[in-house]
């Protein structure tokens, strides 16, 4: 015997398994023509029932036989012995290797025979149109071009054992359905049909993946994208994950394409890190390793997609199957919400990956520990950590390199002043192209500013949600503090800007578990500068402000606030922004002894707080009124403490003075001297005083006069509840 050689194409053997379809039906015609009698109502087939027909059709009722059935005469005789020799070919060529298109999908699938034999009945009319005529013809009515679940059950099943057999394959349960590989539709216009009368529809993702057409499934445009394969590289960790955690990757990459996993069909990978930290990066990597192309969606998208229920998660993860590619699924803490929605769709998700998956990527920030492992898949975590300054600034040098770019742009304290994961620095440089080009800088040369306020757009929007973006617009001119306190502001900056030196280059940062960050208490009376000062230090820094809500933070349900300060923590981390907490003793106040439940929840947050604040790795600024009233533990651990006292009269007068603008038109007899040593107010009112006394002078049409001010004046006294007799030697 000669011996078989393998397809050389899914399509070569769909032709073979077409011509076996063929013959079926040929034989299908070929028997329905030898058990037809002579019947005068030939031509009205279809629309009149003749007693020879019923008579014929009763006859062959007995046993639930297929119509044709009885001893074959030379015709079909001849059919089958064809169809013999067509499916020793069939088999032989299969046994000599390969698996085609239509063999894998069986097999993945767990098709039975018949099943394969009915989803190829669905295929050929997408192959020749022929087939609608033929189906028609069998069906005995011109309108059902479709197959039915009855015309599979004659073509395929010779006796009444495995016609009734055959009928489990189209329910709900069995994989044509729910897989939807084929869906099952009523015809005619006499309401439900029965099971063998129902048409069989083929999933038209189905149909093209059998022809040889593997372009992304368009039910899946909206909310997934599919990258083709990438060459395979190195240094995937220039792009924020390490070198370790890429080789790891890597090896059960290759332990994939070697083959199956132990026991395990499937490898799910859940990546954990920030925005940027390398996750997707990674997932290319694995998927460069076994040259697959990349399918990437968005879970956020998936559960809230156009279909109903866990359709499109399920189409998802079917898709991965059918290219085959690698599956990455971005923004996965969505699926882990605490809500029954969100947990079917989370169950759906993990049944479909083991049907269908072979190496799943899951990228997440929370931590994921699922109540039931997916009992058929090797789940592993593997975390991102932050990356370290000295890589960071290595980072910033990488993205600056070949880019045109001002010499007074330093890595270093960009490193120090934004902790950007990898993915973020990219993203901000190329955004600082964009702004120096649109701001016509010569030879599009990125200057600073470009650089400032492109990493600032990388602020988190959970951030704006849960705080109050204070721009910062004032300088170390507008700031009027006793010189010492000057200095300790400033050196609060310093501190910020060399961390990479100190805690890199010097090594400080291996001596140091926690209290890497800036943790600094402004106390004193209101109006002193406390917000002002956060506001400079902010802006001297480059970096965005944010004041904290406390209506937005505390709660009154039990561990609420815990997670508000949580999602601020970790917002802020991610934008590298400055957290000013004002009236910190409403968060921060001291532990009491417990009396009830509500001290023992009132003292867990404030020690959840201290271990918040001792874990931030950012700038955060607190100020209060009354520091007696701050836990002494939680004070101890603040990087800083700044005094801000009452203002005295020089400082009251140069108050006076930063308060009007250059332009500001200012009366000849206007005693900034006087005011101060009159008007015993601290700083914020004085500048409220000045504005109030500027909207006067523009109301009267004259200049800014001591009479505006002195109205000013009286008004402030009264809107603190305060009274005061005027200026001295004069009326009020």
């Amino acid at each position: 015997m000669t011996p078989m050689t393998p397809y050389a194409s899914d399509w070569e053997h769909l032709a073979d398994e077409l011509r076996r379809l063929d013959l079926l039906l040929e034989r299908a015609v070929a028997a329905g023509r030898s058990a037809r009698t002579a019947d005068p109502f030939e031509q009205l087939r279809g629309l009149v029932v003749s007693n020879e027909e019923v008579a014929a059709l009763l006859a062959g009722a007995a046993a639930g036989a297929a119509p044709g059935a009885g001893p074959p005469g030379p015709e079909l005789r001849a059919i089958d012995e064809r169809l013999a020799a067509l499916d020793r070919t069939i088999a032989g060529r299969l046994t000599a290797g390969g698996e085609p298109a239509l063999t894998r999908l069986a097999h993945r699938f767990q098709l039975t025979p018949f099943e394969t034999r009915a989803l190829l009945l669905c295929l050929a009319p997408e192959v020749a149109r022929r087939y609608d005529k033929l189906y028609a013809y069998l069906q005995d009515d011109v309108t059902r071009k479709r197959p039915t679940v009855g015309l599979a059950v004659d073509l395929f099943c010779a006796t009444p054992e495995e016609r009734l057999a055959a009928r489990a394959a189209f329910a709900d349960g069995a994989p044509l359905v729910r897989h939807r590989l084929v869906r099952l539709t009523d015809v005619g216009q006499d309401g439900p049909q029965p099971l063998l009368g129902r048409a069989l529809k083929l999933d038209e993702r189905i149909a093209a993946h059998l022809l040889g057409d593997d372009r992304l499934d368009p039910r899946l445009a909206s909310c997934a994208r599919l990258a083709p394969p990438a060459a395979r590289r190195d240094g995937v960790g220039r792009e924020g994950a390490g070198p370790e955690v890429e080789e790891r990757v890597r090896e059960l990459a290759r332990g994939i394409a070697r083959g199956p996993l132990g026991d395990r069909r499937h490898l799910l990978v859940y990546l954990r890190g920030r925005y940027g930290s390398g996750r997707r990066a990674l997932a290319a990597a694995a998927a460069a390793e076994l040259g697959w192309p990349l399918l990437t969606a968005d879970a956020e998208r998936l559960a809230a997609g156009p279909f109903a229920g866990t359709e499109a998660i399920e189409l998802l993860a079917r898709e991965a199957f059918l290219q085959p590619a690698v599956l990455a699924i971005s923004g996965f803490d969505a699926l882990l919400a605490d809500d029954p929605e969100r947990r079917r769709q989370l169950g759906a998700l993990l049944e479909a990956l083991g049907t269908f998956g072979r190496l799943t990527f899951l990228l997440g920030v929370e931590r994921w520990r699922p109540l039931d492992r997916p009992a058929d898949a090797l789940l592993v975590e593997a975390v991102l950590p932050r990356i370290g300054e000295a890589e960071r600034s290595r980072l910033w040098r990488l993205g600056l390199d070949g880019q045109p770019a001002a010499a007074a742009i330093d890595p270093d304290v960009l490193a120090s002043e934004f902790r950007f994961t990898a993915g973020q620095i990219g993203d901000a440089v190329a955004a600082a192209a964009d702004l120096a080009r649109w701001r016509r800088r010569p030879e599009g040369r990125i200057e600073r500013e470009d650089l400032l306020d492109a990493a600032r757009a990388q602020a988190s929007p959970e951030l704006g949600r849960l705080a109050r973006r204070v721009e910062p617009r004032a300088t170390w001119d507008d700031l009027v503090l006793p010189a010492d306190q000057v200095t300790q502001l400033q050196e609060l900056c310093d501190q910020a800007r060399h961390r990479t030196t100190v805690f890199g280059e010097w090594g400080f940062g291996l001596k140091l578990t926690h209290g890497k960050g800036l943790s600094a208490l402004f106390s004193g009376p209101p109006g002193t500068g406390k917000t002002l000062a956060a506001s400079i230090i902010a802006g001297g820094l480059g970096l965005e402000l944010f004041k904290i809500d406390l209506s937005q933070v505390v709660s009154k349900y039990i561990g609420e606030t815990e997670k508000n300060l949580d999602r601020i923590f970790t917002a802020a981390e991610d934008s590298s922004a400055v957290l000013f907490f004002d009236e910190a003793d409403a968060l921060f106040g001291k532990r009491s002894e417990v009396r009830d439940s509500h001290d023992r929840y009132a003292n867990v947050e404030v020690s959840y707080l201290l271990q918040k604040m001792e874990e931030h790795e950012g700038i955060a600024i607190l100020a209060t009124n009354l520091r007696q009233h701050l836990d002494e533990a939680f004070v101890r651990r603040l990087s800083s403490v700044v005094e801000f006292p009452f203002p005295d009269v020089a400082d009251r007068e140069r108050i006076w003075r930063v308060s009007f603008p250059a332009a500001a038109p200012l009366a000849a007899d206007v005693d900034l001297g006087r005011l101060a040593r009159e008007v015993r107010l601290a700083g914020g009112n004085i500048k409220n005083m000045s504005l109030a006394a500027a909207f006067s002078a523009a109301a009267d049409g004259r200049v800014i006069g001591m009479d505006h001010l002195w109205h000013a004046a009286h008004r402030e006294f009264a809107k603190l509840g305060r009274t005061w007799s005027g200026p001295a030697g004069e009326g009020a």
